[in-house]
């Protein structure tokens, strides 16, 4: 099956800053994924432009889909993780990232984050997906890397997402050591951030150590800010 791990930057068009649901769906499709794990997504609020962004690229995909929601923006506007498959989501969840207990420098506070956790009715049997965005301090990258290691599972496993750290940060190890890094397939190093001219690999798509990975691709799309990530895996 293919696998992708899109940041889709609430699906707004990196060129023409609109919202464009048939750009993203495009993107999805013209893939082949099986299984699309999303990061900045928007769910129904009360702002005109919070709408259930999942269920529309859902419709215009064929695909099912899950909505985990981070934080509601402003107290009303949803926002957070995303799931499609192509396969039946036989359960899913969302799992709180927990804050740091301290404010950022200047009385700041963080930007409450999610994991999507979720079990799909994949060929072979039942595949446990995980899908997770990051927060942009060491502190709060504990915090997710913790949560992350509660939720995967030693066989047919899959995470995926925007991690905001660089390949050789040591808070990966503890998951490094747990999975397989499907980057370890591209053939020169990929990057996936900023789509246009990119200068970093922040988003990252690992998979447990019993599955066999058979490709793996950063393609040159721009359509968000970031740029997709596939794998094929047996």
């Amino acid at each position: 099956m293919r696998i992708m791990s899109f940041n889709t930057q609430h699906c707004m068009d990196y060129i023409t800053k609109e919202i464009d649901f048939d750009l993203f769906a495009g993107v999805i499709l013209s893939s082949g994924a099986d299984i699309i794990g999303l990061n900045e997504m928007r769910g129904k609020g009360v702002s005109s432009d919070y709408t259930a962004q999942v269920d529309i690229l859902s419709e215009k995909t064929g695909l099912e889909g899950y909505f985990a929601k981070a934080i509601d923006v402003n107290g009303v506007d949803p926002y957070g993780n995303g799931l499609l498959s192509r396969f039946p989501i036989l359960k899913a969840e969302t799992i709180p990232v927990p804050d740091p207990k301290e404010p950022m420098p200047g009385g700041k506070w963080y930007e409450t984050r999610c994991l999507l956790k979720a079990v799909i009715d994949a060929p072979g049997g039942p595949l446990t997906v995980c899908v997770i965005h990051f927060g942009l301090n060491p502190d709060e990258q504990e915090n997710a890397v913790q949560t992350v290691l509660s939720a995967i599972t030693e066989e047919r496993c899959v995470l995926m997402g925007d991690f905001n750290v660089l390949p050789d940060d040591p808070v990966l190890i503890p998951i490094r050591e747990r999975m397989f890094d499907t980057a370890e397939l591209f053939a020169e190093p990929k990057l996936s951030f900023p789509s246009d001219k990119p200068d970093r690999k922040i988003d990252y798509l690992f998979v447990s150590k019993d599955m066999k990975v058979l490709a793996a691709d950063i393609p040159a799309i721009v359509a968000s800010d970031h740029r997709p990530y596939t794998a094929e895996v047996e």
